[in-house]
């Protein structure tokens, strides 16, 4: 089956669209962790991993760049338009993370990031396409983008994830039924987002020929 085959097959740019939000919400809560200053484990320092992760914490600012670089690489995965930019961002922070997971021995860590790397990779291969331009004269071949309301979607899903990935105590009594109404959101973009691809075949991308 060619590429193309692959690449225009309505199911597989669903799985896209959704592997993106997955991959993007990923690094929500760790990054918010770190862009506000807070320790990521609570391991001893006399151990390999828990000694490691106190240096990183107290290199203070390049802590929070690190959080900083992890959201925006997920705020771009969940944009769809601007995926290919997150997926890149998302590579090079996520194999510097990978090797970490692999070299320091994390129990059953590794296997987590082995999987969101092989995620990012898939999600590279799906547009190299649009990498093709740097690397040769030649056109690429076009290919639609997500409709408008994925777009929408994932900067609903944005900003309602990034309030409920926030670190801190177990919220109660505003703070929870803000809680409720972001989750109740999601659930309703979902909905309504495969309601409208349900009721029109051509919700899932523009331009579709």
């Amino acid at each position: 089956m060619t590429f193309e085959k692959l690449r225009t097959n309505r199911f597989n740019q669903w799985v896209m669209i959704h592997l993106r939000y997955l991959v993007g919400f990923a690094f929500f809560p760790s990054g918010l962790t770190k862009l506000i200053g807070n320790r990521f484990t609570v391991l001893s320092t006399d151990t390999p991993i828990g000694y490691f992760f106190e240096a990183m914490y107290q290199t203070g600012f390049y802590w929070n760049f690190l959080g900083l670089s992890q959201i925006i690489a997920g705020i771009l995965l969940m944009t769809q338009r601007l995926a290919l930019l997150g997926t890149l961002m998302f590579l090079a922070i996520l194999s510097n993370i990978w090797i970490i997971t692999i070299s320091l021995s994390f129990t059953g860590t590794w296997i987590i990031t082995s999987l969101m790397m092989i995620a990012v990779i898939i999600l590279l291969i799906w547009d190299h396409h649009k990498l093709i331009p740097i690397l040769r004269y030649n056109q690429p071949k076009a290919y639609p983008d997500p409709e408008r309301s994925w777009i929408n979607a994932g900067l609903t899903y944005t900003v309602c994830l990034l309030y409920l990935s926030f670190p801190g105590s177990v919220p109660d009594g505003l703070e929870l039924w803000i809680s409720r109404g972001a989750v109740m959101v999601i659930v309703f973009t979902f909905l309504f987002t495969h309601y409208k691809v349900y009721k029109n075949r051509n919700a899932l991308l523009k331009n579709q020929a």
